[in-house]
C-alpha cells in the first residue's frame, strides 16, 4: 500500500535538491540561454534540466506513474500522474527576482493526493497529502480568518498571452484596488497558492493557468481549510484555466465578483 506521508517527504527532499541546482546555475545564466516558447513565455536550460531531474527521480519513486509536465508535452498521464512545474516563476528567475518555486503534485485519477511547493530563496517547503494537514517547514498552516473583502489582501497574476478576458480582469482588479487592502503580483502562481494556504494572502485569482501551475497549490489551500474553484464556483480549476482560492469566510462574497465574467468580452465581440 502506498505510504503517502513518506512519499511526500521524499518529494520534499527532491524539490530541495532541484532548488539547489537552480541556485547554483542562477549566476551562470546568460541572455543566450533564454528561449521563447511563445509570446512573453520563456524557458531556460535550468527549467529543462530541473524537469529532467524531477521526472527521473519520480519514475523511481512511483514506477508506472504518468506525468503532466510543463517542458515536455510528450509525457502522458496515467492512473497516478505527477503534475510538475520545475521552475514556476521563470521570468523572476531570469531577472534575478528572488521568488520562484519547484511545484510537484500527484493525482490519482482526477483527485490530487499529494502536493509540494518549495521556494528556495526563503527556504520554505509547503507540503501536504490526502486527508492530512498542510505544512510549512514542519509546522501546520491554516488559511486566514479574515471575515470580509474590505480587510483582505489578495494576490493575482497578469495575463501574458491571453488577453481575451482582459476587460473583465480589469473590472475586478479595479474593484479590489478600491475595496480591499490591496493586491500583489508575485509572478508565481505556486507561491500565490502556498501563501493563501499559510494565511499571508486571504485570496488569489488568475486566468490562463495550466495544471502544473495549480495542482500542488490547490491541494495545499484545501487541506489548510480554504476553498478552491474556478470562477463559476465549480471544481474545473485544474484544466479550466481559471482559479479562485480563498479562506472560507470571504469565498461567497469573492465569487460574486465573477458573476459577470465574460459579459464584457461577449458584448465587445458582438459590436
Amino acid at each position: 500500500m502506498m505510504d503517502l506521508e513518506e512519499m511526500t517527504f521524499q518529494v520534499c527532499e527532491l524539490a530541495r535538491e532541484v532548488a539547489r541546482f537552480q541556485r547554483r546555475e542562477k549566476a551562470k545564466l546568460r541572455t543566450s540561454d533564454i528561449e521563447s516558447k511563445g509570446v512573453h513565455d520563456y524557458v531556460t536550460y535550468v527549467d529543462k534540466e530541473s524537469e529532467r531531474m524531477i521526472v527521473d527521480k519520480l519514475r523511481l519513486l512511483l514506477p508506472g506513474s504518468g506525468f503532466i509536465a510543463e517542458e515536455n508535452p510528450a509525457l502522458r498521464p496515467s492512473e497516478f500522474t505527477w503534475v510538475v512545474d520545475p521552475l514556476d516563476g521563470t521570468t523572476n528567475f531570469i531577472h534575478g527576482i528572488p521568488l520562484y518555486c519547484v511545484s510537484i503534485g500527484l493525482m490519482h485519477g482526477n483527485d490530487a493526493i499529494l502536493g509540494v511547493i518549495y521556494e528556495s530563496n526563503l527556504d520554505e517547503c509547503f507540503y501536504t497529502w490526502e486527508s492530512a494537514p498542510a505544512y510549512l517547514n514542519q509546522q501546520v498552516i491554516r488559511v486566514s480568518g479574515t471575515k470580509e473583502i474590505g480587510e483582505s489582501l489578495f494576490a493575482t497574476g497578469f495575463p501574458y498571452y491571453d488577453y481575451s478576458a482582459l476587460d473583465d480582469y480589469l473590472v475586478i482588479f479595479r474593484h479590489l484596488l478600491k475595496s480591499s487592502r490591496g493586491l500583489r503580483r508575485l509572478g508565481s502562481a505556486a507561491a500565490d497558492l502556498a501563501w493563501v494556504a499559510c494565511g499571508r494572502f486571504d485570496g488569489f485569482y488568475e486566468y490562463g493557468l495550466s495544471p502544473w501551475d495549480v495542482a500542488a497549490g490547490a491541494l495545499l489551500v484545501q487541506n489548510a481549510g480554504g476553498k478552491v474553484s474556478d470562477f463559476s464556483g465549480t471544481n474545473q480549476y485544474l484544466f479550466g484555466k481559471q482559479i479562485v482560492a480563498t479562506n472560507p469566510s470571504i469565498n461567497k462574497e469573492f465569487l460574486e465578483l465573477f458573476e459577470t465574467w465574460g459579459e464584457n468580452r461577449m458584448k465587445t465581440e458582438h459590436v
